[in-house]
């Protein structure tokens, strides 16, 4: 009986295996998920980067809204009392790195209506500027403000 070595006979059943075709579909395949994954993890961080920068906007922008409430009609209407132009920093309590700087502009004008009470009312604006990478955003609120409050006006 002649029996051959393992490695010199021929298997009933050829053995399965990947094509270099199929190889190297499967690794495109793979590395266009990766790149998908990769980049909406990138837009995920972006996005709530974005969040904050808007949330401290809006938490500066009503700080300097709660002053000007807290300020008198003489103080309201003195020149020089209220800075208009000022900057504040993403992160306050960092002076090393304080991350994005926001300028802002109070605007104090005449109400934009003539009625008999216009005198007694001054329009404050207050304009907030930023850039967010190199794209530049801005924020604004106004408001009225009365001498006698709005009491007065409201029956």
């Amino acid at each position: 009986m002649n029996i051959k070595p393992r490695w010199e006979r021929r298997p009933e059943q050829p053995v399965a295996a990947f094509t270099l075709v199929e190889t190297v579909f499967a690794m495109a395949l793979g590395m266009v998920m990766f790149l998908a994954l990769y980049s909406a993890l990138a837009m995920g961080f972006s996005v709530i980067k974005m969040a904050r920068e808007n949330t401290r906007a809006t938490q500066i922008l009503v700080e300097k809204m709660e002053t000007i409430r807290l300020y008198t009609w003489d103080q309201l209407n003195s020149n020089g009392f209220i800075v208009t132009n000022f900057t504040v920093p993403y992160y306050p309590m960092d002076p090393v790195n304080p991350g994005v700087i926001y300028t802002g502009k109070i605007t104090i004008a005449n109400v934009p209506f003539s009625t008999s009470y216009a005198p007694d009312m001054k329009k404050v604006k207050v304009q907030l500027n930023w850039c967010t990478g190199k794209m530049p955003r801005s924020r604004a609120t106004s408001t009225y403000v009365s001498r006698y409050g709005l009491q007065n006006y409201v029956y």
